[in-house]
């Protein structure tokens, strides 16, 4: 496992690193017992840092997280975030009291004294231009609450915002071979200003594997069905944007990407590892087989100047004129 740091932190995190969305729920069916061992797993091939939210499963992968990092707080980092568990454009779900409170709840289901990296669970624009949320987590952080903070966002306007926030030291952004707006501007102003970006959503929920056809169902449960079209919340967080039978359609025409590196996934992780300005890559999983599929992308050969000219034309041409919802 190779090492990247946060931005200007002190954090050195693995590059390649788990969300913990689909263990929590909103995926479908899973189980806990396979999730702990998944977490297991990933921290025997070095992994150091895990990404959730208060909202997954209702606090429930946090839980999971403190059973499975216990006795290793030192060893490993954990990433939250906060918001959505209120309305998250009304100004008092970011004040103090609401933050604090936010705050002291993760901290208890992780079973932590510290929060590694406390982040803003997509917040509208609005809400940071206004600047108090910043103002208190300025607070947290001096309270020794949180060690870090940073913004989850859905726009590249959103980011390029919050990296003239002074203390803001991590993005988290939509990033894969489907959502590769950030490239020319928001990656180089990052590692400029020295912010660590984590890129969610890397697999475009699943449609990166190849493995959908355009008859596949999912569960009642599941945020691939009930956000297909936007929904419950942004249309880009499902599928990358893209409308399902659309993305198998294009994800078909990437097939070539996995030559030589054993499938699409390990493919299209790697893609995004090649970024340099890319701290870490957060694929989710349910189980231990998908952690260690995950894991071999470190190991499988860089794209060439070739091969990644031929995904950006694929990217203008075929894909962004496809993508719904704001980024």
């Amino acid at each position: 496992m190779k090492y990247r740091q946060l931005g200007d932190t002190d954090l050195n995190i693995s590059e390649l690193s788990f969300g913990t969305w689909a263990i929590g729920g909103s995926w479908g069916k899973s189980d806990d017992d396979e999730a702990l061992k998944g977490l297991e797993r990933a921290m025997d091939a070095g992994v150091n840092f895990f990404d959730t939210a208060d909202v997954y499963g209702d606090g429930h992968s946090e839980e999971l997280l403190a059973k499975a990092t216990k006795g290793k707080e030192d060893k490993i980092h954990i990433a939250t975030k906060f918001c959505r568990a209120g309305d998250i454009f009304n100004p008092e779900t970011y004040s103090e009291k609401a933050v604090t409170e936010y705050c002291e709840a993760s901290l208890k289901r992780l079973q932590r004294d510290t929060i590694d990296l406390y982040q803003i669970h997509c917040p509208p624009m609005e809400i940071l231009k206004n600047g108090q949320v910043f103002e208190v987590l300025d607070k947290l952080q001096k309270q020794g609450k949180i060690r870090q903070y940073g913004v989850s966002v859905e726009t590249v306007e959103e980011g390029l915002f919050c990296l003239d926030q002074s203390n803001v030291k991590a993005l988290q952004v939509i990033f894969n071979i489907f959502r590769q707006k950030a490239i020319p501007e928001l990656l180089p102003q990052a590692k400029a200003k020295g912010v660590g970006l984590l890129a969610r959503v890397p697999l475009a929920s699943g449609l990166l594997t190849g493995k959908f056809s355009t008859n596949a169902t999912f569960e009642a449960d599941d945020h691939r069905n009930f956000n297909k079209d936007g929904e419950a919340f942004n249309v880009g967080e499902t599928f990358a944007g893209i409308e399902f039978s659309k993305g198998v359609e294009l994800s078909q025409k990437l097939n070539w990407i996995a030559e030589d590196r054993g499938n699409m996934a390990r493919a299209a992780l790697r893609w995004i590892l090649d970024h340099e300005e890319i701290t870490t890559v957060i694929p989710g999983f349910k189980t231990v087989k998908q952690v260690e599929d995950n894991l071999q992308a470190i190991q499988v050969p860089s794209f060439s100047e070739e091969e990644l000219k031929r995904l950006t034309d694929f990217y203008a041409v075929e894909i962004h004129p496809n993508i719904r919802g704001v980024y």
